[in-house]
């Protein structure tokens, strides 16, 4: 007998919200003293996608990689450090966590984060539940610098990977102190970021975490990316028997020409998860989670017939 778990969950897919960006990258210095104008209209926008998103009846929803700001890990700044925050009491979380209070709606809150003792910057992603409580953060875990056939990425100017100091919080179910999993009344919520998707012991952590749910906030474009975008999610979902809201940004971002190809989607065990009507800058859908305790109907039994004790056998030395 099929039973349900059904929750609607929303992704955001939207760009910077900051109208007045300048048109040529020289002129990137003039907005030194507009950083707060910057962060916030996208915190504005953000709040009112939050708004519509429960609106809809999500439950929960996860704004988009960095979401109060422009990409500006295309190029190489120090203005932009500035722009980080507190991941607790930061004015970007702050008004997120009365918005998911008022609106009664689980937020994920990917921001440039500063720590507080150690002075160190990370790219953050802040669980909030929906009485505006915090369940704690994930900081990403692997952090790109290269270039591609669009343009270049710098995130390592910017803000290092994960220390695993996340902090206590009661609400983390995992053990892993890299990647928390974190209880709710939606289910159990975990969080890759953008660039952590593409590797294979992340979504196996979060699962072996105790994660149902997972979302990846990411900031991606050109041509490899944009062809393994959608494949990379269905195989983790799949092999790990996971529900996983992949979302991007979409269109580009003055001054720079990056065309963020969005293309945001749930997907879950079964494949590709159908989506809602929504309003424009969210991507919806409604996830059966009890799909994750019924019988595979391929006959498969992954987690029974895994052989860890053969895929790194130890090479005996003489």
């Amino acid at each position: 007998m099929t039973t349900h778990r059904l929750i609607r969950c929303a992704l955001t897919q939207t760009k910077n919200a900051y109208p007045l960006m300048p048109a040529q990258i020289a002129d990137l210095p003039t907005l030194q003293q507009r950083l707060d104008d910057i962060r916030n209209a996208n915190v504005y926008h953000n709040v009112d996608l939050i708004a519509a998103a429960a609106a809809e009846g999500a439950r929960v929803i996860c704004l988009g990689e960095l979401c109060t700001a422009p990409y500006f890990a295309l190029y190489t700044d120090p203005m932009w450090l500035a722009f980080a925050e507190d991941a607790a009491i930061g004015p970007s979380i702050s008004a997120f966590r009365t918005a998911a209070r008022n609106h009664h709606i689980i937020v994920i809150a990917p921001i440039f984060e500063t720590d507080a003792r150690s002075g160190k910057r990370f790219n953050t992603a802040v669980v909030i539940d929906e009485h505006g409580e915090l369940l704690g953060k994930y900081r990403k875990t692997h952090i790109p610098c290269g270039h591609n056939d669009r343009g270049s990425f710098h995130e390592t100017f910017y803000y290092g990977p994960s220390d695993g100091q996340m902090g206590e919080s009661p609400a983390n179910i995992a053990r892993n102190p890299y990647f928390p999993v974190f209880r709710t009344s939606v289910g159990n919520i975990g969080v890759a970021i953008c660039y952590d998707r593409h590797f294979e012991g992340v979504m196996h952590s979060l699962k072996e975490g105790g994660a149902e749910l997972v979302f990846c906030p990411a900031i991606t474009f050109g041509k490899k990316s944009r062809q393994v975008w959608h494949q990379e999610f269905f195989v983790d979902a799949v092999r790990h028997g996971l529900f996983i809201g992949g979302s991007n940004r979409l269109g580009s971002e003055p001054p720079w020409t990056i065309e963020y190809f969005g293309e945001s989607y749930f997907c879950g065990p079964q494949g590709l998860c159908p989506g809602l009507s929504a309003p424009k800058g969210l991507v919806m859908a409604d996830l059966n989670l009890a799909e994750l305790t019924e019988p595979d109907p391929s006959g498969w039994n992954l987690p029974r017939d895994i052989r860890f004790d053969i895929y790194s056998p130890r090479v005996s030395r003489k």
